[in-house]
């Protein structure tokens, strides 16, 4: 069993898809669109195998909650801290908001997060 992909709900589609490609190589398939439903989307496919659903819907809006309950982050295994290190660099330069990091938490684990341009958390680790 793995997990085939994760879905996350957007406000700007192309912002995101853009993103998503440029700092983490996802390679984007071409827009999926449902106008009866009003819905858009765009599965990018990482370098592993992995699948991100970026997902559209007119009147559905994220609603920023601190302490809330639900998916927390999603993280990226860049296979070594120098490459942690390398893209923190990028993203901070690009604008991104660093959170935290680079550093070795608690449990041993060495990285970086970071807000996506919609305010959701990204994990850098080795």
């Amino acid at each position: 069993m793995k997990i085939e992909h994760v879905a996350i709900w957007v406000n700007d589609l192309e912002v995101m898809r853009e993103f998503y490609e440029a700092y983490f190589n996802g390679k984007s398939n071409d827009k999926y669109h449902n106008s009866e439903k009003k819905f858009e989307s765009y599965f990018l496919t990482f370098d592993s195998g992995t699948r991100l659903e970026l997902m559209r819907k007119l009147g559905i809006e994220k609603k920023r909650q601190d302490d809330m309950i639900g998916w927390a982050h999603i993280a990226f295994s860049l296979g070594s801290r120098e490459s942690v290190n390398d893209m923190t660099i990028r993203l901070k330069n690009g604008g991104y908001r660093l959170i935290n990091g680079p550093r070795v938490t608690g449990d041993g684990y060495y990285e970086s997060v970071f807000e996506d341009p919609e305010g959701n958390v990204i994990e850098l680790t080795v």
